[in-house]
């Protein structure tokens, strides 16, 4: 078992609380339809998807994406209104978000929020992922002001419910004022031979699990329930692991969360209610 710092919550939750994927963003839907299609398969337990055409919305909408979007809107709506009533994790999450790039606060405001408003106006997403996103205290401000106007403008989308959901892409512990500023933070980014012998900062106990979620890649499938057992006993609500590498040449992506990993089937059965054919 990998030498772990984990807080006095994780540790009450690390047998029993239901973990969910998010998933960092696939590729486009014509290169990866069976990715798309999976997140709308009944028993999936997804909490939300990204959405990322061109590192944000593009210029114009994409009708391959449209497509995509609104299959994982209907999904969330038959699962939200009870026609899926065993799939609640889908119920509480399933969410799209579109993929606002910060570039660790090098990107304009204005910049930002237009893009945000394509994503609501084309593509009806439920929150927003904010990819490459600061950690540092001086930049806290600028990023609350952010997320307070994004929150606003899901506030009037009558597409997302729930008032929408921000997901802040650190890939490490940020200065901890962070988990204030949205509704999840991704404390952990990067491959499993780090992820196994990671720690988790003390901050986080005062923090339920839902609010964190971790991604790795290069996770062999003879680990997959070792680092399952790592995200409870951290305390992360939802993940995404991954056999695939940085430079995979199976799935041509550089990107390892590009595609699918070979084992979905087994983490789909693992961590969520089973596949429903």
């Amino acid at each position: 078992m990998p030498h772990l710092t984990a807080s006095a919550n994780a540790r009450r939750i690390a047998g029993g609380e239901q973990l969910g994927f998010g998933v960092p963003g696939y590729a486009h839907p014509l290169l990866a339809p069976a990715e798309w299609a999976e997140l709308a398969r009944p028993g999936t337990p997804l909490h939300w998807a990204v959405l990322n055409i061109a590192n944000g919305p593009g210029s114009r909408p994409d009708p391959h994406c449209l497509e995509a979007a609104g299959r994982l809107r209907n999904a969330r709506e038959r699962a939200l209104h009870g026609e899926a009533p065993d799939d609640t994790v889908r119920a509480s999450g399933g969410r799209l978000l579109g993929h606002l790039d910060l570039a660790h606060g090098e990107r304009p405001f204005d910049e930002l929020v237009a893009d945000a408003r394509s994503f609501i106006d084309w593509y009806r997403i439920g929150g927003f992922y904010l990819a490459r996103c600061p950690a540092e205290r001086a930049e806290l401000p600028a990023v609350r002001r952010l997320t307070g106007t994004l929150h606003a403008l899901l506030a009037e989308s009558d597409s997302a419910d729930g008032g929408g959901r921000l997901v802040l892409g650190h890939g490490t512990h940020p200065y901890p004022g962070y988990a204030e500023a949205a509704d999840q933070l991704v404390t952990f980014q990067g491959p499993w031979t780090d992820y196994r012998w990671s720690q988790v900062a003390e901050w986080t106990a005062d923090y339920p699990p839902e609010r964190f979620a971790h991604f790795v890649h290069g996770v062999p499938r003879t680990h997959l329930e070792e680092a399952v057992r790592v995200a409870r006993w951290q305390g992360a609500g939802t993940i995404f692991f991954t056999d695939r590498n940085d430079r995979d040449g199976r799935s041509g992506q550089s990107d390892p969360f590009a595609a699918l990993p070979s084992y979905w089937d087994e983490i789909v059965s693992r961590i969520g209610p089973g596949i429903s054919e």
